[in-house]
């Protein structure tokens, strides 16, 4: 049988008879992939503890009919812990990957972007760098953008006149001026239009200096805008702990083999 290797993200995984768990895989270059590992919850598992949600890795893979076989498992970024031992993290990520699962919806198409920007969204996570809920929101944004939805938060998002505006229309795309504005849109403040726009584009000076006022008015407006789009509603989402998070410091973690992700965007925003 043909054998591939491959950096993956995983993104769930479930039960399979008494010791094999399915998995489904985010890949850099094969896009997603569902897998089975065969015997991974024995406690004598060599790398059943890498196949878990959060974790980045390096996984050769037998080519199957239906599902592929992992065979060889290599940890790139060791994330699970670090965002498991904390509520807002966990639920913060559990919303980027299904985020993601849905997204990335063909299997075996490739999604490099998304692969590289949903492995940033974990590094940033689990070393802690911003607030879990800023760290959602702007992978959110980002990811959406990468999709072909990608929202204006300052020109008008129907006509293009240059802002700043103060509607926000989620069916039109982000923010509308007076005369494109359709009924039903709302009137985020000033610093929440300049917030969401600095999570989209990664000013994280900007974003770590918000008030907790027009961060939830921004959660709000995504989480919207991420029901609109993917026509349906995360339901990790509502678990999602949007309390002020306390500054911690960093924890060290293993980093993916390349630079992307929050830090540094590697994607071009599209018109929706």
């Amino acid at each position: 049988m043909p054998l591939y290797r491959d950096d993956a993200i995983v993104l769930r995984t479930q039960k399979l008879g008494e010791a094999d768990r399915i998995v489904t895989l985010l890949t850099r270059e094969h896009g997603k992939v569902r897998a089975v590992g065969k015997g991974v919850r024995r406690t004598s598992s060599r790398f059943g503890a890498r196949l878990e949600p959060f974790m980045v890795v390096d996984a050769q893979l037998h080519v199957g009919r239906s599902l592929d076989t992992v065979t060889q498992v290599e940890t790139v970024g060791a994330y699970a812990r670090a965002i498991c031992e904390d509520y807002a993290l966990y639920t913060a990520g559990a919303a980027m990957l299904e985020a993601a699962d849905r997204l990335v919806e063909a299997e075996r198409e490739p999604a490099v972007q998304q692969f590289w920007l949903l492995a940033g969204a974990l590094r940033a996570l689990a070393q802690r760098d911003h607030a879990p809920s800023l760290v959602l929101d702007s992978y959110l944004l980002r990811a959406f953008a990468v999709a072909g939805w990608a929202p204006s938060f300052t020109d008008c998002a129907r006509c293009g006149e240059p802002g700043p505006h103060h509607a926000f229309s989620v069916a039109t795309g982000g923010a509308v001026c007076s005369r494109c504005r359709p009924p039903g849109s709302t009137a985020p403040a000033p610093e929440t239009f300049a917030l969401l726009a600095a999570l989209l584009s990664g000013d994280w000076a900007a974003a770590d200096a918000s008030d907790e006022r027009p961060r939830k008015e921004a959660s709000g407006l995504v989480a919207a805008y991420t029901q609109y789009y993917l026509e349906r509603t995360l339901r990790a989402l509502r678990h999602v702990d949007r309390a002020p998070h306390p500054a911690v410091e960093p924890v060290a973690t293993a980093r993916p083999s390349r630079p992307g992700g929050l830090d540094r965007p590697d994607h071009r925003h599209q018109e929706a």
